[in-house]
């Protein structure tokens, strides 16, 4: 029978030995620890400290919050927790006394929970909202400190239009239904609303920028560090990340554009569960209103769902399998009938009707059960029961935890410590004994069952599901195995067939006896995760492809059997993106980029590529070519995953998937004409006209590189060029001319990128822009080059000219070649004969390249495509440079347009209209490249876009 108790009480011997040991201590650190209390609160902290370690280990530390500790609760205390501390961090600006500072700030107020609960001074929805309250003040708050830092550091993250970005954080499970327990992990996930940069105050000179992915990673790591880690003052929450898209193997932070499409697309069962909860943390902003709208149609389906069902009955029963596996016993959480019976049942109500009644959808408990009762849905009863159940099993959980302060959700034992523990359980209860209180907790937790299984349901015998894919794969009957899928809820009816075949090839091949034994051993592994997907046969498809590659090579079998993260990110790359799952297959060394997930998606800073590839080529002998050809290749292809892992995943948007590319390009380059001219120089010495350090060499890029417009797999449009002055020889005892030296160092850099070694080809590289196409000199003299193209070259050179600039090669080369490009695009010209030169290009072209059925569009030949919006930037560019000597700046069509626009050559509506249409056509490019296909679309799907271009194009240029 519970007893009714407020306030102090007499404690058992054993517990008034403990609240005797801990009012010694609290004399030895105070000389009147008493002093300001009255003798009710003076009697109340000495039974507290016989009650809990961790208040009184606290109070002992800290005895000048004795008074904050004992003071009676206020109206509205709890929303005064953010103010409170935003005040005392203003005054901060080092990390660890911002440390300090939270935690303390945490176990003070922690500390006032926990007595005022242990005392029964407040009620346990009140405690719960309080922690959660206390719990969502520290995270905002950091949050906002870190931000303070990190924008006094790098500037202040922007989107396109200069708009300052903040970070979002969702608070999942009890954070986010605002009922956390006492000593409870904090799930969170960390969202920014749009890609952009940092930006610095006027004023701030040539300070570093960032994007804001690169931005908010940090922040996001900091910010888990400043709550996470153990310090001499304890920790704030231990922060649990692995809800997020992707889980540990997706980045820490995703832009709001990222998370939609990752759950529009890929969001599963267990993660709509999860959403429930799932709250903006902090004061209210549009933003958050606009991701927690977005979140909407993900957790909450139109219709009425059933099949939420099924999915809660499976996590109940992975959820009993681990319970089993950890040998859990007395766990009020995860055992039959514990707490997270009452939230599926709850949570299975929502997730079937939640759709149809917007009253369903709460991150509340509590507000859920009371809103079932009003619509119907379980009767009086059954919601009183579980209700009184759950509020039992919360104060039960909440009181285990704040003795200690340990995250516990398991009943004391029946040593000598878990008899104190159930005395100080039964006194915070009420209860007159451990026996008493145990069967409250039993009743509670039977009724619970009883609710759960009549709603949800499931088998509780469920252990042989743990190793159900091992007899799979070991399964030779055909009816036999289809049942067995089919009774663990499979029902792709291809899957079974292909599998079959599939292991039928390998048993046929010599793999040896070890990879015989890893393959058997990482198969039922391999399927379990395929079958978390929705459609497995189709998952399955290009894994096997990778398979098939890395059958005779067990060191790779085995990096999948041991690594779940590199398994789970070679099956998701592989769905996402049929090119990924090619790259994997023909390039086998790249399943070593998957083990580490984190590694995978952070790419690199386009800033670090030289570095990075000058740190990946410090590992090779600087003599061993073949070595060094083949490290070249493996970086290349590393750094590309990683690109399109980022790419796929939303983490990169086009414009930088195409810098990204690029630059890497650059960091190539520059690596295969220094280790040519070192091969060459090595042969025949040096040019005499250089000084130490001078190459009197160049690159210049056209066409995509040039543009900074890259794409997977494009190739490399050149042009070399020289300074050497006629005449002059080389200096090494071989010499030659120094256009001959010129000449052999271009074919050396040819060779260097079209070699094929184990990794492939580097780049294709293509010369046909050089003065006089295929039959002029390999390598040009840079005055002779200024004269061709003044006054030899085509319009179409001009055009190709446009999109050049210089991308290896010292200043003095620099220099002339932007006086040359500049003195030629700014040449007066005729426009009506420009124009018809133009025009008539474009129309060889799409005669030549243009190969599509009726009723589709090439995104980059087809009237109103990327090459007709590339004409009119290079059309108007030569029109109007010679007016307008700013023209010739960029190389890159979208800054082109903006200059137009600027200029008013273009109307603002225009040069807006063409870069969106021409960023959502690369866009698509990329994506069909992704998804292994070719680069055209249904033209119903573009026409709006297309028809925008073709008319600024025939108002620029005339019909075409």
């Amino acid at each position: 029978m519970a007893i009714e108790r407020q306030g102090a009480t007499e404690l058992p011997q054993v517990l008034q030995m403990e609240a005797d040991r801990y009012s010694g201590l609290l004399s030895q650190t105070c000389d009147d620890p008493w002093q300001g209390l009255s003798q009710a609160q003076s009697q109340q902290v000495k039974s507290i400290l016989g009650l809990s370690d961790y208040v009184a280990g606290q109070i002992c530390r800290h005895p000048q919050w004795l008074t904050h500790i004992t003071a009676p609760e206020t109206a509205d205390e709890s929303s005064h927790y953010l103010s409170e501390l935003e005040a005392l961090l203003a005054q901060i600006s080092d990390e660890n006394a911002a440390k300090k500072c939270v935690r303390d700030f945490r176990n003070r107020w922690l500390v006032t929970l926990a007595y005022r609960d242990f005392l029964s001074l407040t009620a346990l929805e009140t405690s719960l909202k309080d922690i959660s309250a206390l719990a969502e003040a520290l995270i905002i708050a950091s949050r906002d400190w870190v931000y303070r830092q990190l924008t006094a550091q790098y500037g202040t993250p922007c989107d396109t239009q200069g708009n300052p970005q903040h970070l979002l954080i969702l608070g999942m499970g009890k954070l986010g239904g605002r009922e956390l327990n006492f000593s409870s992990d904090i799930d969170l996930i960390f969202v920014f609303p749009e890609h952009g940069e940092t930006r610095h105050q006027k004023g701030a000179g040539g300070r570093r920028t960032l994007d804001n992915q690169q931005f908010f990673t940090r922040m996001g790591q900091k910010l888990v560090n400043l709550l996470d880690q153990v310090t001499m003052d304890g920790f704030v929450f231990r922060v649990d990340m692995r809800l997020r898209p992707y889980g540990d193997s997706g980045p820490l932070v995703v832009s709001s554009h990222a998370f939609e499409d990752y759950y529009q697309e890929q969001g599963r069962d267990w993660e709509r569960y999860a959403m429930v909860k799932a709250r903006v943390l902090g004061p209210s902003t549009p933003e958050a209103v606009a991701l927690q709208e977005m979140l909407r149609p993900f957790v909450y389906r139109r219709y009425i769902d059933f099949s939420a069902i099924e999915a809660l009955r499976k996590m109940k029963q992975m959820i009993s399998r681990e319970v089993r596996r950890r040998q859990l016993s007395d766990n009020i959480k995860l055992g039959p009938g514990g707490i997270r019976e009452v939230e599926f049942v709850v949570q299975s109500f929502q997730l079937i009707r939640g759709g149809r009644e917007p009253s369903l959808r709460t991150q509340s408990i509590y507000g859920a059960l009371d809103t079932l009762k009003a619509l119907g849905q379980l009767d009086a009863k059954a919601i009183d029961e579980l209700k009184s159940g759950y509020s039992l099993l919360r104060r039960v959980e909440n009181l285990l935890q704040a003795i200690d302060d340990k995250q516990t959700q398991t009943l004391p034992g029946d040593d000598s410590c878990g008899v104190r523990d159930w005395q100080r359980l039964c006194l915070a209860m009420g209860e007159e004994s451990p026996e008493s209180l145990r069967s409250r907790i039993d009743n509670a937790m039977a009724d619970i069952h009883r609710h759960f299984k009549d709603t949800v349901g499931g088998d509780e015998e469920e252990s042989e599901r743990e190793h159900w894919t091992a007899t799979l794969w070991h399964e030779y009957e055909d009816d036999e195995a289809r049942t067995m899928l089919s009774s663990h809820g499979i029902n792709d009816e291809k899957l079974w067939p292909v599998l079959s075949q599939w292991r039928e090839n390998t048993s046929r091949k010599s793999i040896g006896p070890r990879g015989r034994d890893t393959l058997d051993r990482l198969m039922p592994k391999l399927l379990e995760d395929l079958f978390a997907h929705k459609a497995p046969c189709e998952a399955f498809a290009p894994v096997s492809r990778v398979l098939d590659q890395i059958l005779t090579r067990t060191t790779y079998l085995e990096l999948l059997c041991e690594n779940p993260g590199a398994r789970q990110q070679l099956i998701s790359l592989c769905c996402i993106s049929p090119w990924i799952a090619t790259q994997l297959a023909r390039f086998p060394m790249l399943l070593d980029e998957l083990i580490d997930p984190v590694q995978l998606y952070d790419t690199t800073s386009l800033d670090d590529y030289p570095s990075e590839l000058r740190q990946a080529l410090l590992r090779v002998p600087e003599d061993d070519m073949e070595q060094q050809m083949e490290a070249l290749r493996q970086f290349k292809l590393s750094q590309q995953l990683k690109i399109a892992a980022a790419d796929v995943t939303g983490i990169l948007p086009i414009m930088q998937v195409s810098d990204h590319l690029t630059y890497l390009a650059q960091a190539i380059i520059e690596q295969v004409v220094q280790q040519a001219w070192q091969q060459v120089a090595a042969r025949h010495g040096v040019p005499a006209h250089l000084t130490e350090g001078e190459m009197g060499f160049a690159v210049v890029g056209y066409g995509k590189l040039g543009g900074i417009e890259l794409g997977y797999g494009s190739d490399l449009d050149l042009v070399f060029l020289h300074n050497a002055p006629a005449g002059v020889q080389t200096n090494g005892d071989r010499q030659i001319d120094a256009s001959h030296f010129y000449l052999k160092l271009a074919q050396r850099i040819l060779h260097l990128f079209s070699t094929r070694t184990v990794s492939g080809e580097l780049y294709e590289v293509d010369m046909r822009l050089r003065p006089s196409g295929s039959s002029g000199l390999l390598v040009s003299e840079i005055d002779n080059f200024g004269e061709y193209q003044a006054n030899e070259a085509w319009t179409w050179e001009h055009q190709a000219l446009v999109r050049s600039r210089l991308v290896y090669g010292g200043q003095k080369l620099a220099e002339l070649f932007r006086e040359i490009r500049h003195a030629v695009l700014s040449q007066a010209r005729n426009a009506d004969e420009l124009a018809k030169a133009v025009r008539e290009m474009r129309s060889k072209m799409r005669e030549h390249l243009l190969k599509v059925k009726e009723g589709e569009f090439d995104l980059k030949q087809s009237s109103g495509g990327i090459a007709d919006i590339e004409f009119i930037a290079q059309y108007l560019v030569l029109a109007n440079s010679h007016a307008n000597g700013g023209l010739t700046a960029w190389s890159d069509n979208v800054r082109i347009f903006e200059d137009l626009a600027e200029l008013q050559i273009l109307s603002a509506e225009e040069a807006e209209g063409l870069i969106h249409v021409y960023c959502l056509l690369r866009d698509e490019s990329h994506r069909l490249t992704l998804q292994g296909l070719a680069g055209e679309l249904p033209k119903t799907q573009v026409e709006e876009q297309a028809e925008l271009v073709e008319k600024i194009y025939s108002k620029v240029l005339g019909q075409p």
